[in-house]
């Protein structure tokens, strides 16, 4: 993979891995695409291992590994070289690991489950039925039909991806095989296709 990096030259005293980074960021920020490819490509499986170990599911770890990078790519602007790009891109990846489980953990908690209070004495949840007013209603439904026009304006092939894997909650390998394309691809395109529905979602704000 080539690319040119900016005008700043990497500082000597970084290692030489630490320098093609920094000459990869360079590039990145300079608006060349290949040079997220790059980065991507080096960092992708040490990231998925971090959040690996700290979610212990595969299909969960392939999402945050994808959602890590692309948070990553977004701030790439506030990275400084003082400090190596892998422990910054392994910080990302831990925090973001770190409120998946929090998010997780709170949306699993059945209401008929006894809750320990660290006692001999338990208590269960109870929870009233509460149907949303009206207004949180169509503000979901609001949410929910401005990603799907936002969907629709991906081109065709990262369109079925999404709806795939987003709408109708296939597995990345069930999606491999529907649209018979490698493990490794359907992977990367999902990423692209985060890509593109963020940048579409910034200029539909920006329009606002």
């Amino acid at each position: 993979m080539t690319f040119v990096a900016g005008n700043t030259d990497p500082k000597p005293e970084l290692s030489a891995r630490a320098q093609h980074d920094v000459a990869c960021i360079q590039a990145a920020l300079a608006g060349q695409a290949n040079a997220y490819e790059a980065l991507l490509d080096r960092y992708r499986r040490s990231v998925y291992h971090v959040v690996l170990k700290m979610v212990h599911d595969p299909d969960d770890a392939d999402d945050l590994t994808l959602e890590v990078f692309a948070k990553a790519f977004r701030s790439l602007a506030c990275y400084r070289p003082e400090y190596a790009f892998s422990t910054w891109l392994f910080r990302i990846a831990s925090n973001h690991s770190i409120d998946f489980v929090r998010r997780k953990k709170l949306h699993t908690q059945s209401i008929h489950q006894e809750v320990s209070t660290g006692t001999s004495e338990g208590f269960f949840l109870e929870v009233p039925a509460q149907d949303p007013d009206p207004q949180e209603a169509y503000i979901r439904q609001q949410r929910k039909e401005l990603v799907q026009a936002l969907v629709e304006r991906l081109p065709p092939k990262y369109r079925q991806l999404v709806r795939l894997r987003y709408f109708e909650e296939r597995s990345y390998d069930e999606i491999a095989t529907e649209t018979q394309a490698p493990l490794g691809t359907v992977k990367a395109q999902l990423f692209r296709a985060r890509e593109l529905l963020f940048e579409l979602a910034k200029g539909r704000a920006a329009a606002l």
